[in-house]
């Protein structure tokens, strides 16, 4: 059995892992490309734990980055993200990634791509699968990225330097439009459901917003209860695949669920006392509104970035499920605390209304961490070099 290897880098980005690849140093073709991502992470694998690859067994550790120079006028590399399937050979390039986002300045820096400054660098960044430009921005002294810092993040163990992340105009990210619909709540006729409202909004990625008690769900359900429930995931996965078709992500039910990545689900309650993962219960006054999140399928154990950037987005829009689901007492111009199965996440978000009543979101902002954690080779079976779908 041959092997052969490409030179990578390993990183934490917020609260997911990607290899990280310049993309001179993969094939042209993007077929090959893929086959050897998906053999680079262990995909496909029908145990779902990706022993023989460098993913983890869920969507959020099963990711790639190919960041190089960019063309664009107002950025300084390009960044490509790809979602890796676990269980099917497939490689989704349907929309970005917030957390790796976090870790695409800093690369850039380490690997020569931009010049740091001192004592912090802005690097801009384009997100080829949006078309959109993010400002990272993270401490350089001497010239070196410093990855320890003292700011935890929900779902992270461990403290780390912060990285400012400002989406720039994040709206129609995925659709070409803040309002796909242009509806900023609706009624989706779903057969196996019936009628059920929800607010459709398109700002970093694609996301459905739906009422957990519209569902019958608490809100506060955590990711291992939702996976000992397929019937509950069967009803979101439902939700998904029509709003991708009145969103214009995809013409057909059938397609759309082919595309997993996008629109991303999510089902919001009201600040209440969040339970989360560490066993911590997080007292309703820490909070404005509570969110779980369905990424490619799985309940996703802390949130999406490009998904929370768009609830926050959501909460500044006038009648959506989120902004109806806020405290009396919240205020426009305050940043949002949002709740999560790993605790409580705070962004902030421009929006504003023209004269002719639509909607535009300027910009999204909000603080991660990143690690460096190898750079050298990985190595795959040559034999598993097969086409990805």
């Amino acid at each position: 059995m041959s092997q052969i290897s490409i030179k990578a880098v390993f990183m934490r980005g917020g609260t997911s892992k990607a290899l990280m690849v310049q993309p001179h140093h993969l094939p042209s073709n993007t077929a090959q490309r893929d086959a050897l991502f998906c053999a680079a992470m262990g995909t496909p694998d029908p145990y779902g734990r990706q022993l023989n690859g460098m993913g983890g067994g869920v969507s959020s550790l099963s990711k790639v980055c190919i960041v190089g120079p960019s063309s664009h006028p107002e950025a300084d590399v390009d960044y490509t993200f790809g979602q890796v399937a676990i269980k099917e050979r497939k490689v989704s390039y349907q929309g970005n990634c917030g957390n790796m986002s976090a870790a695409i300045g800093p690369f850039a820096v380490d690997q020569g791509l931009v010049q740091p400054q001192s004592p912090t660098t802005t690097v801009r960044i384009y997100n080829t699968n949006t078309k959109k430009i993010i400002h990272s921005t993270f401490a350089t002294p001497n010239g070196q990225t410093q990855y320890s810092g003292d700011l935890a993040i929900p779902g992270v163990g461990g403290t780390g330097s912060p990285i400012k992340l400002e989406f720039i105009e994040p709206g129609g990210a995925t659709t070409g439009h803040l309002l796909p619909t242009q509806h900023v709540k609706q009624t989706l006729i779903i057969p196996e459901l019936g009628a059920l409202e929800v607010s459709m909004v398109d700002a970093a990625n694609a996301a459905v917003f739906v009422r957990a008690s519209d569902l019958g769900l608490t809100g506060l359900e955590l990711p291992d209860y939702l996976e000992s429930h397929p019937d509950i995931l069967a009803k979101l996965e439902l939700i998904r695949i029509h709003a991708s078709v009145a969103m214009g992500i995809t013409q057909t039910l059938e397609q759309a669920r082919t595309v997993s990545l996008v629109p991303f689900v999510a089902f919001v309650s009201p600040a209440q006392a969040n339970p989360t993962l560490s066993g911590e219960i997080i007292p309703a006054a820490n909070m404005d509104i509570i969110a779980r999140v369905i990424s490619s399928g799985q309940p996703h154990r802390a949130l999406p970035l490009t998904v929370s950037l768009c609830t926050a987005v959501a909460a500044r829009i006038d009648g959506t499920i989120v902004a109806e689901l806020l405290p009396a007492h919240y205020q426009p111009d305050q940043a949002l605390r949002l709740g999560m199965p790993s605790g409580v996440l705070t962004l902030d978000a421009h929006v504003s209304q023209n004269q002719a009543g639509n909607w535009q979101a300027h910009s999204g902002s909000f603080y991660r961490t990143a690690n460096r954690l190898f750079d050298g080779r990985v190595w795959v079976n040559s034999e598993d070099l097969h086409p990805c779908l």
